[in-house]
Order: structure tokens, then sequence, then C-alpha cells
């Protein structure tokens, strides 16, 4: 027996990620396009650095408040309150070391071992990851694709709840299939909710990148203040901001104390320089976002655009996030065509395969780019396909 053997089976059955070994396979490759992760071809913008910059040259390098720095949960209320129309205090906030974390605290409240975590699939793996992690049981509902692009049967999600479920995951705009609750979906998922007694854990970081209008619908728009919802949020996406690590939860203020104590006894909490770029990015970075979702929405139609014109793909343009989720006429393992393109063509998408069961045949790829890199990922994957199709 091994050392490995005698780890808990918890940790030790934790995926390895499908994006990421795509990633190592190409990413020494010169003349590599890299479309592969969530993340834009953007730096952080000057007015975040030069903030965090400011106040790490001030000193401000020691200990500081567990649930984030007053500054920045009061930044978080204004950005909710103009962005949301709500009337949120600073109480409502706690900041984490990243989006991820924000899940990970979500879970550690709500579920634990024989418990179960319903979700939506294909999806981000990283819920499902950290679910088992912790000892959860993730379920996934299957969303549907057809003529109108990807939905959600609302029938699939009743049946998936049993005596055992503590939640529902729900991340719209969705990742990968830009999947978009509209409002009144909305509410009929949180009547569902109430019905059972069971907890929302909303990721609603792609709310402000959609194309059917200023923002997708939110919880916010329709939930009471004693519903059980936590939203987990990150500054990764809005802001070019994926590698500091930061992100947010929003909960009811009754429950700031406990997840206090969570964060201490995980990260005690995140670094006040990287908190004071924080606080600019929400107060002075909603052009920095109109930008780039208009970009986005541009390269989107490019993308889409070059796929439809193959004849060979499955594809719809989706209402929000950043991301075309896409299947190919002939392929049905999309980790080896995607080695395939790195090889072949230098471009770096995501295998289906990554995203939960029954999505191996599909591929994503990250449309958050300047138009002339994805005018040339166009041009590649027509390339591919041509010559594997």
């Amino acid at each position: 027996m091994g050392l490995v053997d005698i780890l808990r089976d918890d940790a030790r059955n934790a995926p390895e990620s499908g994006i990421v070994a795509v990633m190592n396979h190409g990413r020494n490759k010169e003349g590599m396009l890299p479309l592969w992760a969530g993340e834009g071809d953007l730096p952080t913008p000057d007015f975040i650095r030069k903030a965090a910059i400011d106040a790490l040259n001030a000193g401000e390098t020691f200990y500081t408040w567990q649930r984030g720095i007053p500054e920045l949960r009061e930044a978080l209320a204004r950005y909710h309150n103009r962005q949301f129309s709500t009337k949120l205090t600073s109480e409502s906030f706690l900041v984490t070391g990243s989006g991820m974390q924000a899940i990970q605290l979500a879970l550690q409240a709500i579920a634990g071992n024989g418990d179960e975590v319903v979700y939506f699939s294909p999806a981000w793996p990283n819920f499902a990851a950290a679910a088992g992690i912790a000892s959860a049981r993730p379920v996934s509902v299957r969303l549907d694709f057809g003529v109108d692009g990807w939905s959600l049967d609302f029938s699939s999600l009743s049946a998936a709840i049993s005596s055992k479920t503590k939640a529902i995951f729900i991340n719209s705009p969705s990742n990968p299939t830009g999947w978009t609750a509209g409002r009144e979906e909305l509410r009929a998922i949180l009547a569902l909710a109430r019905k059972h007694g069971i907890w929302i854990i909303a990721d609603e970081i792609y709310a402000l990148f959609y194309y059917n209008g200023a923002r997708a619908a939110s919880f916010l728009d329709v939930m009471e203040p004693d519903d059980q919802i936590i939203f987990v949020n990150s500054f990764s996406k809005n802001w070019a901001m994926t590698g500091w690590r930061v992100g947010w939860l929003t909960v009811h203020p009754s429950l700031a104390q406990v997840f206090e104590n969570l964060i201490q006894y995980s990260t005690s909490g995140v670094a006040q320089f990287i908190q004071k770029g924080a606080v600019a990015a929400l107060d002075l970075g909603d052009g920095f976002i109109q930008m780039q979702v208009e970009r986005a929405h541009r390269a989107r139609d490019i993308l889409c655009e070059a796929l439809m014109a193959t004849k060979k793909a499955q594809v719809f343009p989706p209402d929000g996030a950043f991301y075309l989720f896409f299947s190919l006429d002939g392929i049905k393992d999309s980790k080896s065509a995607a080695f395939s393109m790195v090889d072949q063509v230098s471009l770096g998408i995501a295998p289906g395969s990554a995203f939960g069961q029954g999505a191996d045949s599909y591929f994503r790829i990250c449309f958050n780019r300047k138009l002339d890199d994805i005018s040339s990922a166009a041009d590649r994957l027509v390339s591919w396909i041509s010559k594997n199709t």
C-alpha cells in the first residue's frame, strides 16, 4: 500500500482537470492561440493595479479584517445597488480568497457526508469536485440542447431532488453552455427550493456578460430577504483579475459571523493591498466591463458564423458568459480532438469531456479576446474541421 492509498477517499478520488490536461500539452508550443481557460487576454487595468500598488507601498501588509476591509464591503454594496437595484448594506458581504473559496465555504456551511447537492450539466467541473471532496454527492441535471440553444427541463430538476438534497447550485449565465435563466425560470426554481426547504447557491459571476440587455436576470430580482440563498462571486472575469484570487459571498447578515468563522479557519482573510485594488475595480470599472462585453459580443458572432458556415457544427449563439459550447459531426472523443487541434493548428480549446457526462462530443472555446485573435482562431478551427471531419 502506497502513501496515496491511505489518504481520504474523497481527496484521492478528486478528478484531474480535463481542461488543464490540454493546457499542459500545449502550454509551451510556439504560436499557440490559447482559448482553453476561462479568462480574457487583457491584463488587469492600470487603475486597479495602481490602487493595489499604492496600498502595498504604504505598508498595508498586516493581518486585516477577516470578512473584508470595510471599504471593500461598502464598495460591494454600492456595486450591487447600482447594477442590481438592491438596497443591500455592507453587512451582507464577505471577501474570500477567490470565487472558488466562496463555493467551498458555501458547501462547508450547507452539505456534508451523505448529503446531496444538485447542479446543472454540462457544468464547470469545480463545483461537483468540491462537493465530492466535502463528502457530499453531486447530482447532475442535464440541460437539453435544441434549435433554440440550451434549456432546462424543470421536471428533471424536480425529479432530482430527494430527502437528502441540501442545495441547488445554479450558474447563470452558465459556464460552459451560456444557458441563462430568465426571471420567471428563477422564480420557479426558487419556489421549488422553498417547497423543499433547501438552499440555493447562486453563481452569477457572468451576469454582466449578457448579450440581450444590460444584464442577466438575478435571484436578487425575485427573492425575499430571508430566502435560503447564498451568492458566490469573483473579481476574476469582470475586471480581468483572474490571477488575484479574490472573490466574495453575499449572504443574509445573520449568517455573516458563521462565514467569518469559516474564513478564519481556512485562509484568515485576503491581503489588504489586494482588497484596495478590488475597491477600485468596483468603483471605477463599469466602463471596462462594458468594453469587454461589447468586444465579446462581436467575438461570439465571428466564431458562430465561421462554425455555422462549415455545416458540420451544432452551435447556438449563447445569451451570456463568454464561451461557445459546440459539437462537430463525427467527433465523439473531444479530448483526443483537442490534443489534435493543439498539434495540427496550434489552437487550444477545452474538451467537452471536462464538463461532465454526456458532453464528450462537445468543445468549449473562450471568446473573451481581441478580435484579431478570434478571427485567427476561427480560421484555424475551420481548417482543422475541414481535415478531420
